[in-house]
């Protein structure tokens, strides 16, 4: 067995992405003994940075794409709006080779986001998002389809961001690539009777 791949020739091949190859492909930065050790668990992806159109690869662009209605078309975002004034959604994909983890740690499962920082690395929700699409269409699987995976970027009041869990399984959601955001407490919140 080797690592799944999603990488430049099966990028090609999503139209609805319109990706811009870039002619030089960089080498995987990766030893192969890292990768052998990592295929069960990890995806190893080619990160693009810009759409054939000029636009960057951003989650703001993907959201364009994709659109937030599973009725209209499929995959595509959860329908809400609080994070289009947030700067991270315009970050923009690197071009380059990155790997990410499949599944959730399970022993990472409702523990806070600060202590997992004391061992573990998140990933930005650029890279997340951008994986979670082209897995879709490249491997044909919904990475995080019921978990929520934490980010390395925040929103303007430091608040922690998570994405994922695009199916909910009790059913009372639509389906949609969630983008959250864990809010942290501050003198703002309190409690009446």
């Amino acid at each position: 067995m080797s690592i799944q791949k999603i990488g430049p020739e099966g990028l090609k091949n999503i139209q609805a992405l319109n990706l811009r190859i870039p002619e030089k492909i960089p080498e995987i930065p990766f030893k192969e003994e890292e990768l052998k050790s990592k295929e069960n668990d990890y995806i190893l992806v080619f990160g693009t940075s810009v759409f054939n159109d000029g636009a960057p690869v951003t989650i703001r662009n993907l959201k364009k794409r994709f659109g937030k209605d599973p009725e209209i078309s499929e995959p595509c975002f959860y329908n809400q709006d609080w994070y289009d004034k947030e700067h991270f959604i315009d970050i923009p994909m690197e071009d380059g080779w990155f790997l990410i983890r499949k599944a959730v740690y399970e022993d990472s499962r409702a523990v806070q986001p600060t202590e997992l920082l004391q061992t573990h690395t998140f990933p930005s929700a650029i890279k997340c998002t951008y994986a979670f699409f082209t897995a879709w269409y490249v491997l044909q699987t919904r990475l995080w389809e019921h978990d929520f995976v934490w980010c390395c970027d925040t929103d303007h009041n430091c608040d922690r961001i998570y994405v994922g869990k695009y199916h909910d399984i009790d059913g009372v959601n639509k389906n949609g690539f969630s983008i959250h955001r864990h809010l942290a407490l501050r003198p703002c919140y309190g409690c009446i009777d």
